[in-house]
């Protein structure tokens, strides 16, 4: 299950981090700091949740 939640966490932390990154940008916090903390909140926020999803495509197989 560690493989799939690998695989998994490189699609789910690009698309959370990415929509941080835009939820920073249009609140118009345009500084590097807000921007990179952003990023990595979204990459630390996806590895709980991509473990969840993999979790859950284990159970219903």
């Amino acid at each position: 299950m560690i493989r799939l939640a690998a695989m998994l966490y490189s699609l789910i932390a690009t698309a959370i981090a990415g929509s941080a990154v835009i939820a920073v940008l249009l609140a118009g916090m345009v500084t590097w700091m807000a921007i990179v903390s952003a990023a990595a909140a979204g990459a630390v926020v996806a590895a709980p949740v991509s473990w969840l999803v993999a979790k859950r495509l284990y159970q219903g197989a």
